[in-house]
């Protein structure tokens, strides 16, 4: 893995679930790790339900769009997270796969999203503690 890990999440919409795992992801380790999303068939937007449950917690993701997933994305990435959702990647030699089982948002309230991004937390700080952990500060 190079100095700066980067993450690829993919859910089929990329509106929800894997949205969400890209903010907290970007949100929880800054610059430590490069974060890009997709989807194997995007929605037309970012799911409502998951904008409002991330703003609750001071992130913003109304400004993202579903994206495409591409063989280059996959290829570029050390970490590949599917979201349970059954999707299929592209598998290359070397490359970290993980699916993380996670209900979908899609059609959902933001009273049903919210455990869902309080979960997708959870999994992002092991992730982070795994593939990117802070480094001590110096000390004086």
């Amino acid at each position: 893995m190079a100095d700066k890990p980067s993450v690829l999440f993919v859910c089929v919409h990329n509106a929800g679930r894997s949205q969400m795992a890209a903010a907290w992801l970007t949100h929880l380790a800054g610059d430590r790790v490069e974060v890009c999303s997709a989807g194997s068939n995007p929605g037309d937007r970012v799911n409502p339900a998951a904008v409002e449950a991330m703003a609750e917690v001071g992130i913003d993701i109304s400004v993202e769009t579903p994206k495409i997933l591409t063989v280059d994305a996959v290829r570029e990435s050390d970490v590949c997270i599917t979201m349970g959702c059954g999707d299929t990647c592209p598998v290359f030699p070397g490359k970290r796969y993980l699916d993380w089982k996670l209900e979908d948002p899609a059609g959902q309230g933001v009273e049903a999203v919210r455990p869902i991004r309080d979960e997708i937390k959870t999994l992002v700080e092991g992730l982070i503690a795994e593939i990117a952990p802070a480094k001590p500060e110096a000390t004086a």
